[in-house]
């Protein structure tokens, strides 16, 4: 039995369905360059790019991202989403505390080495042991990713401790081609009235006010009690003060400007004698990068994250589960 023919509609459509797996096989699969796949089809160019279009747009040809070992893309996206971020970078480390802060810091020298491009005008902690390893894996810039780096808070205090502050913030400024600016002053003083002294002083007073040009803040985020580079710094919250920010219900602070587990600003006499920038002005800083892991963090980070204090986030495996938990 012969079998009737089929219409010529039919015959069509399978024709163009034919022509468009083979065109896509060829570029796709066998790696044919599009210029080369109108001679041998007898096609024009123009026809071959409109066939490519309605290979994809028909589901012959369909994008598979394929995720590398130590890539968290999914978990990133969750974080972004969760907590309203303008990015996370997820990094594939666990351990102990140093181990943790390495592959931070390497994180966030890829990070800085991808996303500066030149014009920023960047304000950085005077004391994070995650930035100080940022600063150690990074490569130096061909070209001036950014215009000028200065400190948001005071980086006076002892020798050693200000030695580090001062190697955080040139060496950094050295790297991506900015000049750096520095803030001669201690991070926290004994009074209200000595601060104030010392924000009248015309070149303190000439630092403070380039934070309102500020486009970019690279931080680390404190916690209770306070890290060993900042309690040997000589400017960490002494404990009776540690004491009443903790029963007021304090969690962690940026830039010691210390906040509840909502992420709301605690007031306290601390502020009037905190030389750093106001939470309002840091907030408002467009893009705020906070770097922080390591289980002893977690309620610091999350609150960070919650009220605003940070807008991009660098942390651990470990830390993104705890933050995604709830």
């Amino acid at each position: 039995m012969v079998a009737p023919p089929r219409s010529t509609g039919r015959m069509n459509t399978d024709s163009q369905i034919r022509l468009l797996t083979k065109v896509a096989r060829m570029y796709h699969e066998r790696g044919i360059r599009q210029t080369d796949i109108p001679e041998s089809l007898h096609l024009s160019q123009a026809r071959v790019s409109r066939l490519l279009k309605r290979a994809a747009e028909s589901g012959i040809v369909r994008t598979v991202v394929v995720v590398s070992q130590g890539v968290y893309t999914d978990l990133e996206e969750s974080l972004e989403n969760r907590y309203r971020l303008s990015e996370a970078v997820v990094v594939d480390v666990e351990g102990e505390e140093e181990d943790i802060i390495a592959g931070l810091g390497s994180a966030a020298a890829g990070y800085l080495e991808s996303t500066l491009t030149g014009g920023e005008r960047i304000g950085i902690s005077s004391w994070s042991q995650t930035l100080l390893a940022t600063v150690d894996r990074m490569r130096p810039f061909r070209t001036p990713g950014a215009e000028a780096v200065t400190q948001l808070q005071g980086g006076v205090g002892v020798s050693s401790a200000q030695a580090q502050a001062n190697r955080l913030l040139s060496e950094l400024a050295g790297l991506i081609g900015a000049t750096p600016t520095f803030l001669p002053a201690p991070g926290l003083v004994g009074s209200a009235a000595i601060r104030s002294s010392l924000l009248a002083d015309p070149a303190i007073a000439a630092v403070t006010s380039g934070w309102n040009t500020l486009t970019m803040a690279l931080v680390g985020i404190g916690s209770l009690p306070p890290s060993r580079l900042l309690t040997e710094s000589g400017n960490a919250v002494a404990p009776e003060d540690q004491r009443a920010l903790l029963a007021a219900g304090a969690v962690g602070d940026v830039c010691h400007r210390f906040f509840d587990a909502g992420g709301n600003p605690l007031p306290s006499n601390l502020d009037t004698r905190v030389v750093g920038i106001d939470p309002e002005l840091l907030r408002r800083i467009p893009r705020r990068v906070g770097l922080a892991g390591g289980q002893s963090k977690h309620r610091a980070i999350r609150a960070a994250v919650t009220g605003g204090w940070i807008n991009v986030l660098i942390t651990d495996i470990a830390t993104t589960h705890a933050l995604l938990a709830d």
